[in-house]
């Protein structure tokens, strides 16, 4: 949470990159430049309100704001209703062969849904873990994936390998079956023949359509 003089300051700084001036502002959302001026000046208190004003107009994360004005439960509401709609993926803790993934006994979490994807109930999320996707994830990261076994040459997939073990590659096709690259040089890659997939067995169980970044998250 910031003081009222910190968070004028870092209003400023925003509308300052923007490159609008206080009568600008005022045009733009009604918002008097008086009342502007006071904000960002640390002399007023500036309501959730005018925040989220602010926010669709400096294109930011209004609950971002929210909590640097010390409104945290007004983003804990707004979490809530986010849930309540289902707007969020469900955060799996294992991913495991012979029964539902997606059931409720094996989801630990929610992540909150910012650019909703179609066919959202086929959707999951997993935390990363190891570096072998590094730079595009790392350790502790979120992504999202759609559940389907159908995937695009060189598409970025979770592999389900003996039933037990996901893990995340970028994922080709060869002529005798998958070959697993990973993007960190270090680590090899993995080839396994049609008949190999089967006995195993080796599953491909979905692709990647989002990373987020483990600051970012809500």
């Amino acid at each position: 949470m910031l003081s009222k003089e910190e968070l004028g300051r870092y209003l400023k700084n925003i509308r300052n990159n923007k490159g609008l001036s206080l009568r600008e502002v005022n045009k733009l959302t009604d918002i008097s430049y008086t009342h502007l001026n006071m904000i960002e000046n640390g002399k007023r208190n500036v309501t959730p309100a005018l925040l989220r004003n602010l926010a669709n107009l400096y294109s930011v994360d209004y609950l971002d704001l929210y909590k640097k004005a010390g409104y945290i439960d007004l983003i804990e509401d707004e979490q809530n209703k986010k849930l309540e709609n289902k707007q969020a993926y469900p955060l799996l803790g294992t991913v495991k062969g012979g029964y539902d993934y997606l059931s409720s006994e094996n989801i630990v979490g929610h992540i909150l849904i910012d650019n909703p994807l179609s066919d959202i109930e086929n959707c999951y999320a997993l935390k990363v873990t190891g570096d072998s996707m590094y730079p595009l994830m790392g350790e502790g990261d979120i992504i999202i994936v759609h559940k389907q076994e159908n995937f695009e040459n060189g598409q970025t997939c979770i592999i389900l390998i003996n039933g037990e073990e996901a893990t995340v590659k970028n994922v080709y096709k060869t002529e005798n079956g998958i070959k697993l690259v990973a993007l960190n040089p270090y680590v090899p890659p993995k080839e396994f023949t049609f008949e190999e997939m089967k006995d195993i067995p080796v599953k491909i169980i979905g692709v990647v359509k989002e990373v987020r970044n483990r600051s970012s998250f809500k």
